[in-house]
């Protein structure tokens, strides 16, 4: 029997015009995992792939794509997927664990997070990730164990993808789903169903599964989150509070909502977005993608816990981008008790560069007000500073992308002097 953990995490937002300054989709996501697990920030480049070539994600070998796109991931460590990440197209996606009306699997399929990385590497737009996601869910399945650990942590799994034109929010219960489409405005996800009488696609049995279950009658409209969701939970009321001052957030910003606010709205503490505790904010990521085609897209990621003190870095996708090393954890290969079965029978060390130094320097910001102040100033500067460059791009264009290719990798380097200083 496994046993059951249901934390309060994750929250996903996107702002679109006219809710935004500049005619940009604004992405952000807090990755809400257990407070000991590392999260890197990794890069893979497009690639073409062989007729009847396979990849093996986290649990399940699946037929490959005969082509993938450039992805930016912000991942757990131990696992193929990733929360959030972007692609060279500028389609970003963010997933949610949720629970329902229909249980959750033990059984090994595609985690979330898996869906999330094939999402970004087989869909050029928003609406065909929703597609992607749904073909595979539909041929393999959700499922198996969430977390690097021997308990059983499983969930349905939410998903907030936006591009250069909309936003769609994908939810799912086990192999149902429905996706409802957002052309303006903002919205945001959080750990609970929310779409509820605006459904732009879904699949194809959905309704007729509700109806044999008992849980629509098949007359009534029809309400996705008031069939699938639990009636109350504890956890769910949680939830919907955090999701409920996420909208708050955004709807106080609306009309001026840029790069600057959707990290403020990540760092609230006061709101449970940005969570401490067992579960906490252990990386966070906001994009930043001009409506303009010829205008790059700007994608920041921590790679470390609690964006409070962390710093926002900027990668931009050109040609020869190579590994980000400071961000990438060690890799185990077939000797990681992922891998090997009965899994997770020992926990190795995932630390990356990054997170070693910052994790020296979170301890002395909890320690030392006065040094730990200056840290705090210092890392917003670097932050400042990157931001104003990054309008340049934002606004003009890049003219040489050899500037920028190591721009990710750069900023971590100078992130990492500001800690050598302190």
């Amino acid at each position: 029997m496994s046993t059951r953990m249901h934390p309060c995490s994750c929250d996903t937002f996107v702002a679109l015009p006219p809710s935004t300054e500049g005619q940009r989709i604004i992405f952000g996501k807090n990755s809400d995992r257990p407070c000991d697990e590392v999260q890197e920030v990794v890069y893979f480049p497009a690639r073409d792939y062989g007729a009847g070539e396979k990849v093996e994600c986290t649990y399940i070998e699946i037929e490959q794509a005969l082509q993938t796109y450039a992805v930016v991931l912000s991942r757990p460590a131990w696992l193929w997927g990733a929360e959030m990440g972007a692609n060279e197209h500028q389609v970003c996606i963010g997933n949610e664990a949720v629970w329902g009306r229909e249980s959750a699997d033990d059984d090994e399929a595609l985690l979330g997070m898996d869906l999330v990385r094939l999402g970004l590497e087989r869909a050029d737009t928003a609406v065909k990730a929703v597609d992607v996601i749904a073909e595979l869910l539909e041929k393999y399945g959700q499922g198996g164990n969430c977390m690097e650990d021997q308990c059983g942590f499983t969930y349905h799994n939410s998903f907030l993808i936006s591009d250069r034109n909309e936003a769609w929010v994908l939810e799912t219960a086990g192999k149902y789903w429905a996706a409802e489409k957002v052309e303006e405005g903002y919205r945001n996800i959080s750990n609970q169903y929310s779409i509820t009488t605006k459904i732009d696609k879904e699949h194809p049995g959905m309704r007729e599964y509700a109806e044999s279950q008992g849980w629509w009658d098949g007359k009534s409209e029809f309400n996705f989150t008031g069939v699938y969701s639990y009636v109350t939970t504890s956890r769910l009321e949680a939830a919907g509070s955090r999701y409920c001052e996420g909208k708050r957030l955004l709807e106080k910003n609306s009309g001026r909502i840029n790069t600057e606010t959707m990290m403020d709205i990540l760092r609230d503490k006061e709101s449970g977005i940005n969570m401490e505790g067992m579960f906490l904010s252990t990386g966070s990521m906001v994009s930043v993608v001009p409506q303009d085609p010829s205008l790059p897209g700007i994608h920041y990621f921590t790679g470390t816990p609690d964006p409070e003190r962390s710093v926002f870095k900027p990668f931009i996708f050109v040609d020869d981008i190579k590994q980000l090393k400071p961000t990438c954890s060690p890799c185990y290969g077939e000797d990681d008790p992922v891998k090997k079965k009965p899994r997770f029978q020992t926990k190795p060390d995932r630390k990356h560069p990054l997170f070693l130094k910052h994790e020296v320097v979170a301890a002395i910001i909890d320690s030392t007000r006065e040094r730990g102040q200056k840290i705090m100033q210092n890392m917003r500067e670097l932050e400042k500073t990157k931001m104003e460059k990054m309008e340049t791009y934002l606004t003009a264009g890049v003219e040489d992308p050899t500037v920028v290719v190591n721009l990710f990798t750069d900023t971590v380097d100078e992130e990492m002097k500001v800690y050598s200083k302190s």
